[in-house]
């Protein structure tokens, strides 16, 4: 009895050091190479530091550069570091004419360079005119136009000659400009501090220079209205790009001079 536990003893011991030497074994056995990181390109471009209105001047702490995913680079639309290094001076001074928010890219299109002019001339696009009118609560939609609506313009006149024929005193009215843009509403050109309603007295309107003539004239016929236009119909329509002479028959104008009657249409 005391050889066979003796012979146990002597099997549990073996048999125990062959489990040890094989947990030793199994760790001394290199770890798995973690799987390689992909390095992602990036490139620095030129973003708004800060919220950016129309018309404002920009600063040198209102632009900084912000590393960003080359692959979302923006291409050209984007400005670089690695190709315009200097942009941060370049643009020093340069004027809004689109807003930009805080962390967005800058885009050449969004400033442009007053060369000591005004803003609003700076901000007007190329061929474009600037013109004022005066408007009221009654004629500019009870004060509900913001910059950069766009709206149709109405003339309400007397028509002379159905008064002559009738005895009777008789007024039309007819739309003479379509789809116009508010560049301002009196001195404010941009919503801000959540401001939703701007009473003024007078609107600035982006005019083509032909259309300048027929504002002018028009004032000098009757009275003035602004009808503001759904921002889904703001851009030219179907209708307005198929049926160029039916738009311009509806902006006609009838301009009696020395007893002649001649038309003429905006540009």
């Amino acid at each position: 009895m005391k050889a066979a536990r003796l012979l146990v003893l002597v099997i549990a011991v073996a048999a125990g050091g062959l489990a040890a030497l094989l947990a030793s074994g199994s760790d001394n056995t290199p770890p798995a190479a973690p799987a390689p990181v992909v390095q992602m390109d990036t490139v620095e471009v030129l973003v708004a530091k800060n919220d950016l209105g129309i018309g404002q001047k920009v600063g040198p702490d209102d632009l900084r550069w912000q590393i960003w995913p080359a692959a979302t680079g923006g291409g050209a639309a984007f400005i670089r570091r690695n190709e315009r290094g200097d942009a941060l001076q370049q643009l020093s001074g340069a004027i809004v004419r689109s807003p930009l928010a805080a962390g967005e890219p800058v885009r050449d299109g969004k400033l442009i360079k007053g060369s000591g002019s005004g803003y609003m001339a700076a901000i007007l696009p190329s061929g474009m005119r600037a013109v004022s009118t005066e408007i009221s609560p009654e004629t500019g939609a009870g004060g509900f136009i913001l910059p950069n609506d766009h709206v149709d313009v109405l003339l309400t006149r007397r028509d002379r000659e159905a008064e002559r024929s009738t005895g009777i005193d008789v007024h039309v009215s007819e739309t003479i400009l379509n789809d116009i843009r508010v560049l301002a509403i009196d001195q404010t050109v941009e919503e801000k501090n959540g401001q939703r309603v701007v009473v003024g007295r007078t609107a600035t309107l982006e005019l083509k220079p032909g259309q300048t003539e027929t504002l002018a004239l028009a004032r000098q016929m009757g009275s003035l209205s602004l009808a503001l236009r759904s921002i889904l119909d703001s851009g030219p329509s179907k209708t307005e790009q198929t049926d160029d002479k039916d738009t311009k028959s509806r902006n006609r104008l009838n301009v009696v001079r020395f007893g002649v009657s001649t038309s003429t249409t905006p540009k």
